[in-house]
């Protein structure tokens, strides 16, 4: 038997020891995996904090592999990012996948009020980066531009990967509309509560 917070753990929360959380750009990755990581009482980790160094400097895959690696060797966290790159080293020890796979306009549209509020108010990210309005709607590192390109190849390649015999221990939770993620957590805080 398993205990959480002093309380029997449900086969629910047991599976949900080691979570990560994907799904495309503007999807909502960080809110869900930080509320689920508060429930949890487990740690959670943004691979774009990983990823994105001072100046929106790339972490070389290997030292971002080794970082990511670093940063889940405990018994509870939470991941969220889609880093094919470290895939393999979050996946094989994680005991769940939660896919958030909203309609490419809702994730659209998240992703546009979330880079404007983050532009305007000169929000920090991690190491010191800065949304750049400009970048976003005149250059081709626009991160809407890149939900464009994405979110249908992502669709395609997600059940591709859960689909390979080294990730058949996942247990795959997918959410098709915001309402069903939020019943969801709101059930997983009521069993944490018990």
């Amino acid at each position: 038997m398993r205990y959480l917070r002093g309380k029997l753990v449900s086969s629910t929360l047991e599976k949900l020891r080691r979570v990560a959380v994907v799904g495309t750009t503007g999807a909502g990755k960080t809110t869900f995996a930080r509320e689920l990581s508060g429930l949890l009482g487990a740690a959670h980790v943004e691979l774009d904090a990983y990823r994105h160094g001072p100046n929106w400097t790339e972490t070389p895959d290997d030292i971002f592999r080794e970082r990511v690696s670093e940063a889940i060797t405990g018994e509870r966290w939470v991941v969220d990012g889609n880093y094919s790159i470290a895939r393999d080293v979050i996946w094989n020890r994680a005991t769940a996948v939660v896919w958030l796979d909203y309609p490419f306009p809702v994730s659209f549209w998240r992703l546009f009020r979330r880079t404007m509020r983050r532009g305007v108010m000169r929000t920090e990210l991690w190491n010191g980066n800065r949304e750049n309005l400009w970048g976003h709607f005149f250059t081709t590192d626009s991160l809407l531009l890149w939900a464009v390109k994405t979110h249908w190849k992502r669709r395609r390649s997600l059940p591709e990967a859960f689909a390979l015999p080294e990730y058949a221990h996942l247990n795959v939770t997918r959410f098709r509309i915001p309402s069903a993620a939020k019943r969801w957590l709101d059930s997983v805080a009521a069993e944490v509560r018990g």
